[in-house]
């Protein structure tokens, strides 16, 4: 009976030894995935409709293409050198959902700007 248990006992301490020193190693020799970064969607939802407008009156009202490059991507930070201009009224008429943002032309793109954050939620080309 001595020999069972200890040979009982023996066998769950190298099992315990086993998986306890086994499972880090298995963790550490495979790097987690990384998965491929899709392009961010815009953080406000428009229609392809509103879109057009969007773009056609501030096509009309002449403003001012931005005075450098920036970074035209969902969720970056307009930098300060940028001039942000506040939506215009007949904009916000049409797309209420955009009254209180900014924008500014760069590339020939209406990027539209949230001014909370100071982050471009669009980008309509």
């Amino acid at each position: 009976m001595a020999a069972i248990f200890s040979m009982t006992f023996f066998s769950m301490t190298f099992a315990v030894g086993f998986l306890g020193t086994g499972a880090p190693a298995r963790a550490q020799a495979s790097a987690p995935a990384q998965a491929p970064t899709a392009p961010q969607q815009p953080k406000i939802n428009l229609t392809l409709e509103q879109r057009h407008v969007i773009k056609e009156l501030i096509k009309d009202l002449n403003v001012s293409p931005a005075a450098q490059n920036v970074e035209i991507t969902v969720g970056a930070t307009v930098p300060a050198t940028i001039k942000l201009n506040p939506m215009p009224r007949v904009v916000a008429d049409k797309v209420p959902q955009i009254k209180s943002h900014l924008f500014f032309i760069e590339g020939g793109k209406v990027v539209i700007v949230d001014p909370r954050e100071n982050k471009i939620v669009d980008a309509i080309e």
